[in-house]
């Protein structure tokens, strides 16, 4: 027997279920609410079960079968969105969070440019940003909390994977009359009694 309802209609049975109202539940899918009341009327004409009683002032409440349906109907779209994450899977789309941690002197310099690029090339992933400092970032990358980070390669534990996306060049900073200012290049050596 083919199935006469569609994910939609659930979703909106579900949202109505949520909030009580289908006022309420419009708002939230941006939908009409004469278009979800038509749904759960589709609904209920399908499976042969009323689903709301109306209260006063336009509320409803779920019967014990609606209760039922809502818990099963909810399942059914969990499992649905999980088989469109596995469809993208399988299309190697690459979509869902990304939680990356950027050490706070790269988030205003370097950060910009890299996400932008980023999420030019990805759009279904959702980046969030985390700023934070050297450890406090290899403590949320230890933990799982971030799934990257972009820091220096400096202390890097055994147990990370260090991938160079940038060489960014040192410098130094100096009075403009000290001996060493205004030259193109300084090598380390050239530092080393040099008080800081």
């Amino acid at each position: 027997m083919p199935l006469r309802f569609t994910l939609r209609q659930l979703e909106y049975f579900v949202a109505v279920g949520e909030a009580g109202s289908i006022a309420k539940a419009a708002e939230q899918v941006n939908v009409s609410p004469p278009s979800i009341s038509a749904s759960i009327a589709q609904l209920e004409a399908e499976f042969g079960v009323q689903l709301f009683v109306r209260k006063h002032s336009h509320a409803l409440a779920l019967t014990a079968g609606g209760r039922l349906f809502l818990k099963e109907a909810a399942r059914l779209l969990n499992d649905a969105d999980a088989l469109h994450d596995i469809a993208g899977d399988i299309a190697e789309k690459v979509r869902g969070p990304l939680a990356v941690g950027c050490l706070l002197t790269f988030a205003q310099i370097v950060l910009p440019a890299l996400r932008k690029k980023f999420e030019d090339a990805y759009p279904d992933v959702r980046v969030r940003q985390f700023e934070r400092n050297q450890g406090q970032l290899f403590e949320m990358l230890q933990r799982g909390e971030i799934d990257a980070a972009l820091t220096y390669d400096l202390e890097l534990s055994q147990d990370m994977t260090f991938e160079p996306l940038m060489q960014l060049p040192a410098y130094v900073m100096l009075p403009a009359a000290h001996r060493l200012a205004g030259r193109a290049g300084i090598t380390p050596e050239e530092l080393v009694d040099e008080p800081m």
